[in-house]
């Protein structure tokens, strides 16, 4: 413990930055699970440890394989003590809390309880990572949504108030997902195309794992793709579109665009032939996997 006093240097911001999770979530975790033992300064601030940051790795990672944030926090606490693993990891019902939370979090939305929607949401980030919520809670969810939008059983009004409660949980997450030192994406949708929440979903995934995130958004002119790549010094550019159609109108300009930068084309739009037509990379699955594919080339 004394080793940690000592190398208590982080305050819980940089504590955030560098390990990608909210500072509500941070202190949350501290004060539910003990998982955090910070010191105070001599000006009375909270200073974090590398102690710290590799239990919220711990965590992250059991979180990440499906235990609920109490599990997670004490298997994470116990791999500082050995042997001490085994009774923490051996909860197996944090699967059907995700689905108690889907379900609750379903029900908020489409009675328009934007209250109720943003304490599922809180309780979601606190005790599971934003990867997990995202790939295993609000896609499934967006893609439910699209069904039932499709098959007339939600109304306008139920589908724009899921629409933009979610869209708001995401842009808190993207905040200052332009700074740092990783490789720079460029993330938009092409002209027409109008739904971007997988896209969103995408970049704060793949900023998670250190890239910087430049969004355009929906409906972008390619010639303003080309002149943004060049002037910011975009390492890729990825574009998202629901329909093929979309990428077909702008065949051409996205050959171009690919000649000056990699792009990566993704969403149920994207097909290995439009790929190879137009020499992109395709990326395939659900947004958080697709981050992690494309981080991780």
């Amino acid at each position: 413990m004394s080793h940690e006093k000592e190398a208590a240097v982080l305050r819980i911001g940089e504590l955030s930055r560098r390990v990608g999770v909210s500072e509500y979530v941070l202190r949350a975790w501290e004060t539910r699970y003990g998982l955090l033992r910070p010191v105070r300064s001599a000006g009375g601030y909270r200073l974090y440890s590398a102690g710290d940051q590799a239990r919220v790795a711990r965590m992250q990672a059991y979180l990440h394989d499906g235990l609920a944030a109490a599990q997670a926090a004490l298997a994470a606490i116990a791999d500082d003590q050995p042997g001490a693993i085994a009774s923490a990891t051996a909860d197996t019902a944090p699967r059907a809390d995700l689905a108690q939370f889907a379900d609750e979090l379903r029900a908020a939305l489409d009675t328009l309880d934007e209250p109720t929607a943003q304490s599922v949401l809180d309780r979601l980030f606190t005790d599971f990572t934003v990867q997990t919520v995202i790939r295993d809670v609000l896609m499934p969810y967006l893609r439910q949504l699209g069904l039932r939008w499709q098959q007339g059983t939600i109304s306008v009004a139920q589908e724009h108030f899921a629409s933009n409660v979610l869209r708001g949980r995401l842009a808190g997450l993207a905040r200052g997902w332009g700074t740092g030192q990783g490789p720079y994406a460029i993330l938009a949708c092409p002209p027409g195309e109008e739904h971007d929440l997988p896209l969103l979903a995408f970049g704060v995934t793949l900023n998670r794992s250190g890239w910087r995130i430049g969004y355009l958004g929906v409906n972008t002119p390619i010639p303003e793709l080309i002149a943004a790549s060049s002037q910011f010094g975009a390492n890729v550019v990825v574009l998202a579109a629901t329909t093929a159609h979309r990428f077909e109108a702008v065949t051409g300009e996205l050959r171009e665009l690919a000649g000056a930068v990699p792009v990566v084309l993704a969403g149920a739009g994207a097909t290995t032939e439009l790929a190879a037509r137009i020499g992109a990379r395709l990326l395939t699955g659900d947004p958080v996997s697709a981050a992690e594919d494309l981080a991780g080339s």
